[in-house]
């Protein structure tokens, strides 16, 4: 009996991709697998063929020589379904081509590829640094790969063999009844791989752990919280997987002087209390130097005097931030018995001129004084 045409039987177009293909076959295997069709000859027949057509048309060798010459063309490229065949068999491998694709595994006999763990540093900055950049020297521990054996963790004059148990596969298929499920290998752990003779420095793991040194540039304007992230500095890979990455992590320390909120700094600024009151100038500390403010006469403490463009330049780019001064207004202290009866002197003209000299006290006090009045009422 001539065979049927293997996208009809499948059900989809010559031009179909190998994602359509699977799709369609796992339909097929669905319907008609003999656990769902005991005795029925007819669907067991039927999932043959499907398995069949999806065999040649997932291998692009034998899919180019089945679209130039049909079955003649790859007939004898196949073993077919004879002898030894277990539908059971096939129906897993439907499942292993799709679900492994999709949780990491994938055909028989192709190792497994790690990427090397990303690693997170912290880096703490002082604030100068984190607003004007700078480099910085960091030292951390991680896997690096064993130069003994290039990674490979077998001893000299040895290589890695191809683990027996999963052949190579890196995942193992367990029966469960209608299902076949894929798990990691327990003898290779997924490397695909056994090491009969290990290196003697990694103990045949292929990474040894030690220290590394590296300089981060770090960019002006950074803050707490940003990520400078180093492509490639993280743990090694395994079975020739790439590196990770190494994030680090800024912190900026407290300063001194200056608070930061985002692009803008601020600072709070002793005054004394004549100046205050009788007004002058004042230097006040910058991150480039000193700046002069103009107080003016009758100064109360709390006053905020912004200095523009004194702030920072933020990292990802705006305008350049402020700088906030906050006046403070300071009472002297350890006064001399002199200095005692002139300051006395002074408060008693203040009363005697009958004029509002402390207008935030007066204020207060009024308020206090309708608050108890309310309370009588």
């Amino acid at each position: 009996m001539s065979k049927r045409d293997y996208y009809q039987v499948l059900d989809v177009p010559r031009t179909a991709s190998e994602a359509d293909i699977k799709k369609a076959y796992r339909r097929l295997a669905m319907k008609y697998h003999p656990d769902r069709n005991p005795g029925d000859h007819e669907a067991e027949d039927k999932f043959k063929e499907a398995k069949e057509a999806y065999e040649t048309l997932t291998d692009a060798q034998k899919r180019a020589a089945y679209d130039q010459f049909g079955h003649a063309g790859v007939d004898g490229m196949r073993g077919g379904g004879g002898p030894g065949f277990d539908p059971r068999d096939a129906f897993g491998d439907i499942f292993g081509d799709v679900f492994g694709d999709i949780f990491g595994g994938g055909r028989r006999g192709r190792s497994q590829v790690f990427r090397g763990a990303d690693l997170r540093y912290e880096l703490e900055l002082d604030l100068e640094q984190a607003v004007f950049g700078d480099t910085a020297s960091i030292e951390f521990a991680t896997l690096s790969e064993c130069e003994e054996c290039s990674g490979s963790g077998a001893a000299a004059g040895s290589k890695p063999e191809t683990c027996d148990t999963c052949r190579g596969a890196g995942q193992v298929r367990m029966q469960q009844g209608f299902f076949t499920v894929q798990q990691t290998c327990p003898r290779c752990h997924g490397r695909g791989q056994v090491v009969s003779q290990p290196c003697g420095k990694c103990r045949g793991q292929g990474r040894v752990r030690k220290q590394k040194t590296l300089s981060v540039k770090v960019p002006a304007g950074v803050d707490t919280g940003d990520r400078i992230r180093l492509s490639g500095e993280g743990e090694a890979g395994r079975n020739g997987g790439p590196n990770g990455d190494l994030y680090v992590e800024v912190r900026v320390r407290e300063h001194p002087i200056f608070e930061r909120d985002g692009a803008h700094l601020s600072c709070e600024v002793p005054v004394s209390f004549a100046r205050a009151a009788l007004g002058g100038t004042i230097e006040v500390p910058t991150l480039d130097g000193t700046a002069t403010i103009k107080v003016p006469p009758e100064t109360q403490s709390g006053r905020v005097f912004r200095l523009r463009e004194k702030g920072i330049k933020p990292v990802r780019g705006g305008p350049m931030g402020d700088l906030f001064c906050r006046v403070v207004v300071e009472t002297p202290v350890n006064l001399t018995r002199e200095q005692k009866d002139l300051l006395q002197k002074f408060e008693e003209s203040l009363q005697e001129s009958g004029k509002h000299h402390h207008p935030r006290e007066e204020t207060w006090l009024d308020g206090v004084k309708r608050f108890f009045t309310s309370l009588g009422e």
